[in-house]
């Protein structure tokens, strides 16, 4: 299964990004960055499912949480950037 990594400036931006996708009823886990993808300042992201990104994004929209980059999960773990 794929996944998608928001990635997020802080670990308190995470978990206010983690709990408004939780409210919404999608299933988000706050994890650190894989080093590959962290960056500066980039140090937490938020795991969510392939199949609940449009609806996570329309939320964080919504709630004015809007992500700093997003990356897949490919099966082979490596990371791609998705354009926003």
């Amino acid at each position: 299964m794929l996944y998608y990594l928001i990635v997020c400036r802080s670990l308190t931006y995470a978990q206010r990004t983690a709990a408004a996708l939780e409210r919404a009823g999608i299933t988000a886990r706050v994890l650190r960055s894989p080093k590959s993808i962290s960056g500066e300042g980039c140090s937490h992201s938020v795991k969510i499912s392939q199949r609940n990104l449009p609806d996570s994004l329309r939320i964080l929209q919504r709630v004015g949480l809007t992500p700093k980059r997003i990356f897949i999960t490919a099966g082979d773990g490596s990371y791609q950037e998705v354009a926003l």
